[in-house]
């Protein structure tokens, strides 16, 4: 029978390697109203900033919604999973679709009844996963909507009058962004899983609020003691880097982040902004750019210590502009530990593995917002 499926060839080629096979694209969505969910959140009380619950058990609802129709869908055909599963937020005339998208996987002479996986793992990514020693249980999401809130920005006003850290700002980012991490491992363990893998981070703008979402593989592996059923080990590597460290002998052990927020100060601001106008180094943006890295990095390090790492790979930097001169820095990597003995089932990857495939449709004329939460980019 025919079949219309997600996967490219590379990651047929790699399901094949591993005893899989192609089956149907499976969608699920569910659709909201925006007026109704920013109607809520005019009426919320945000005036110490920090999580706004109402709107992210709305988004959680929404999205968990979607998930369950594509796990429902009537096409799967006795497939044993679900591979490559996206969570999509896409715009119509001013109400919000929540869309899940992945590729139904079967497994050679199996006509499954239940599904045994779901994964935002695609084709190559699962090949990685199972090779290195872990077995893909359910995607799995975390997220959080907050404010700053009206308290903060006041307190946030005042602090940024002198240059420095703007406490209020990171501590009120540090808890959510965490919040999300502790989220995506709480239904890691509903799953009864050990881990999370190949975990995405995404932050948007959401209602007059942001929002941050974490996307992710719950698995199992035996290299994880007991304790690790309790507090499952989470990584952000690919799948692809995983391979390669745990080929090193290097075990993934917890997504790790900093976070600090400074301000340029009010006397600083004056200065760089004269500054600005003659050729050479504003050394008060330097030094404050610097003394936030530095923060952000500390933190990090401090958290890796906490989970028993030996170190922290693949660390990404990013600094955002909040305006009037304060600036958010984050560092988010993951705290890896050496451990004897630990290796994969293959010598190497197959090319087919680590290829990228590459877009054969482009359309500059489409002018539509939606947000592809498992990618990154718009759609």
């Amino acid at each position: 029978m025919a079949i219309n499926t997600g996967f490219n060839g590379n990651e047929i080629f790699c399901l094949s390697k591993k005893g899989y096979t192609p089956g149907e694209l499976v969608i699920g969505n569910s659709v909201w109203s925006v007026g109704f969910m920013g109607g809520i959140g005019q009426a919320l009380k945000t005036i110490g900033g920090g999580e706004v619950t109402q709107i992210t058990d709305i988004i959680h609802d929404g999205r968990k919604a979607a998930l369950d129709r594509m796990e429902a869908w009537t096409g799967l055909n006795g497939a044993v999973g679900i591979s490559g599963v996206t969570s999509e937020l896409v715009i119509h005339s001013g109400n919000i679709e929540f869309l899940s998208v992945g590729s139904a996987v079967h497994r050679e002479g199996v006509n499954a009844t239940a599904l045994e996986f779901t994964s935002s793992s695609d084709g190559q990514e699962i090949y990685c996963q199972l090779d290195c020693g872990y077995r893909p249980i359910s995607f799995a999401f975390g997220n959080v909507a907050y404010s700053i809130g009206l308290g903060g920005g006041i307190m946030g006003g005042f602090r940024s009058l002198v240059r420095g850290e703007v406490k209020e700002y990171s501590d009120i980012f540090y808890h959510t962004r965490h919040l999300a991490l502790e989220r995506i491992q709480k239904e890691a363990k509903a799953k009864g899983a050990n881990c999370v893998v190949g975990i995405k981070t995404n932050i948007m703008k959401f209602q007059g609020l942001q929002e941050m979402v974490m996307l992710g593989t719950a698995s199992h592996s035996d290299f994880y003691g007991p304790e690790y059923s309790e507090r499952p080990a989470t990584s952000d590597l690919t799948c692809e880097e995983m391979w390669n460290l745990i080929h090193c002998g290097y075990l993934p052990l917890e997504l790790v982040l900093g976070v600090s927020v400074y301000s340029l100060g009010f006397a600083g601001g004056i200065t760089s902004a004269f500054k600005s106008l003659v050729r050479g180094e504003i050394e008060e943006l330097t030094t404050l750019v610097y003394d936030a890295r530095e923060n952000a990095l500390h933190r990090l390090m401090e958290h890796a210590v906490e989970a028993g790492a030996d170190d922290v790979v693949g660390i990404k930097t990013y600094v955002y502009s909040l305006g009037s001169g304060v600036i958010e820095f984050l560092a988010i990597g993951t705290a890896v530990k050496k451990v004897p003995g630990l290796t994969t089932v293959s010598d190497s990857l197959p090319p087919q593995a680590v290829m990228s495939d590459k877009d054969t449709f482009i359309n500059l004329a489409d002018s539509r917002v939606g947000t592809n939460l498992n990618e990154g980019k718009k759609q």
